[in-house]
């Protein structure tokens, strides 16, 4: 097994720098997991790390050792890609144990690791069976045994589980965290899907224009984000974000929204020292908001905007002065369009950025 690390690593296309001066260390064993939009640089990342792509500068390190002029197939990576690739005229068996017979394998060792290998994948009965004689599930297990087959150093996953309907891709995600965790081989995970993300992750590199915007763990991203990219877009639905300023009034301190003020005394001295203005951006995630029907003093008044039923919990659109808030509520809470309500946040997870995106609290 080994760590990757990722040195000062540029990548430019013609005008667009895919991947800009990037640099990560992953450790032996981890699950990381590169997130973010479409065109963020996640995928021209792991191209690099397999050699599918020259660095336009920087360096890339698989087990301590430079591998920038090393082909791929020197690199000891092995990738699973978001369409299978397999040989449509080869039994799941035959493609499995294909990177072995390229490799001149004793055929009594190949049935030995290919036998081991489907056992691991709880595909045993299956390896006669051409790929279209399988289900999508199916064949991304045999995938992924070509890639476990043959021991590589590294996985490199580029978003396997997109071409699965829902309930198969809930399946996959358990099981291929279950797999990497059993084998222990270190893995780069792509994905724009933070689901994925955040329930298969040792370590989450969110991206963004070819910069890594925040490297944590999933608490840390969801609970601790950095700035407002990773804030909005970690989180379903998305935090709430309302412009405000702060205000201190006779040695109180408040964020005035306009449509309410929010007392911030207690918050006073952390807003002082990490703010570089007045003005500050206040972000509340869903859950952390109480929707109430009688409201104290201290609550927000609000107008009920539109009810969306999900069945475990409802999700309450609300109407606060020019801005739309969404809340996420008990299912026995219920309440009509156009009706009255107050709003309760939870202080101890609310969240505070300036106008330069960074996080204040």
């Amino acid at each position: 097994m080994a760590d990757v690390r990722l040195e000062n690593l540029t990548k430019v296309f013609g005008d667009v720098k895919a991947v800009d001066n990037l640099d990560l260390y992953i450790n032996d064993r981890e699950f990381l997991t590169l997130l973010g939009p479409s065109g963020c640089g996640k995928t021209t990342t792991m191209r690099l790390v397999a050699g599918l792509e020259v660095p336009t500068q920087g360096n890339v390190y698989i087990g301590g050792k430079l591998v920038n002029d090393l082909p791929p197939r020197l690199r000891d990576v092995a990738m699973v890609f978001q369409s299978y690739a397999l040989y449509p005229h080869m039994t799941a068996y035959d493609n499995i144990s294909f990177p072995l017979r390229m490799r001149k394998y004793p055929k009594d060792k190949i049935r030995e690791k290919v036998t081991a290998t489907a056992q691991l994948l709880e595909i045993e009965g299956l390896l006669d069976r051409k790929p279209k004689q399988l289900s999508g599930g199916q064949q991304q297990r045999v995938a992924l045994g070509r890639a476990i087959v043959r021991e590589p150093q590294i996985f490199l996953m580029d978003e396997p589980l997109s071409n699965l309907d829902a309930k198969l891709r809930l399946h996959m995600r358990a099981e291929l965290k279950r797999i990497q965790k059993r084998i222990g081989i270190t893995t780069i995970y792509v994905t724009h899907d933070q689901v994925e993300a955040l329930t298969m992750s040792d370590r989450i590199a969110l991206m963004k224009a070819g910069v890594i915007q925040q490297l944590g763990t999933t608490d840390e991203i969801y609970n601790h984000p950095t700035n407002l990219f990773v804030a909005g877009f970690v989180g379903s639905p998305p935090m709430n974000f309302l412009p405000c300023s702060f205000q201190e009034e006779n040695g109180n301190a408040v964020l005035d929204a306009g449509a309410f003020k929010l007392d911030v005394t207690d918050l006073k001295d952390a807003i002082k020292s990490g703010a570089t203005s007045s003005e500050l951006t206040l972000g509340v995630r869903p859950e952390d908001i109480m929707v109430l029907r009688e409201g104290a003093s201290t609550d927000i008044e609000a107008t009920v905007y539109v009810v969306e039923p999900l069945g475990s919990e409802v999700l309450i659109n609300l109407q606060v002065g020019g801005e739309i808030v969404k809340a996420k509520a008990p299912p026995g809470v219920m309440p009509k369009t156009d009706d009255k309500v107050y709003l309760a946040f939870n202080m101890d997870r609310i969240h505070l950025f300036d106008r330069t995106d960074k996080a204040v609290i």
